[in-house]
């Protein structure tokens, strides 16, 4: 059995670039079709595709040319009061102790731990489906995803590094995941080779 689960990140909002926490909104376009149109060209047609219900990850499927399906569990980390505002704007407390606890929750949002267990449940429930699912979705649940592959600690969460509109594979023997590739990123200068690509 042949499962395969790539997973994209999406692109980068005026929020993120300013340094704030998501709050919901669409990327930059200019940015988002540069990067869009070069991954596009070595991105296998999948079997399937998703996307997070955010209009960033909406943006990024359509701009790679997926007809992709919503989908709530791969939605962003929810914030709460803390959506759009700066890094620098919080008390220094506060954002350290959220950086370091997993189970701590931004006032009316959630913890990395619940990401983590609406991430696991999903990827529970995708190991034995075969084909090929693309997935575009936000860098928490990307972490989270890659932790419960690995079997880390939550807390290694924070030394991951999720860059915008990069690829994270998965591939499951019907029985358990492998973390084929992780990070992968189109150069926004690649000129589509007019074929398939190895992703």
């Amino acid at each position: 059995m042949r499962v395969r689960l790539t997973m994209i990140c999406s692109g980068v909002s005026p929020a993120v670039r300013r340094g704030a926490f998501p709050c919901g909104e669409a990327a930059e376009p200019a940015w988002l079709m540069a990067r869009a149109t070069a991954l596009s060209a070595v991105l296998r047609r999948p079997d399937r595709a998703w996307c997070g219900p955010a209009a960033s990850a909406r943006q990024a499927a359509e701009a790679l040319g997926l007809q992709a399906s919503e989908m709530e569990a791969l939605r962003d980390q929810d914030y709460g009061a803390w959506a759009g505002r700066g890094f620098a704007e919080m008390e220094a407390t506060a954002l350290e102790g959220w950086m370091g606890d997993p189970q701590a929750t931004p006032p009316g949002g959630e913890s990395f731990e619940a990401v983590f267990r609406r991430v696991s449940d999903l990827m529970e429930e995708l190991v034995n489906e075969p084909g090929h699912i693309v997935a575009v979705t936000h860098a928490p649940v990307i972490r989270a995803a890659i932790l419960h592959v690995v079997g880390a600690p939550l807390s290694g969460a924070r030394h991951i590094d999720v860059e915008p509109l990069s690829l994270t594979d998965f591939r499951s023997d019907g029985r358990r995941w492998t973390l084929r590739a992780t990070g992968i990123a189109a150069p926004a200068d690649r000129q589509a080779p007019g074929r398939a690509g190895p992703f």
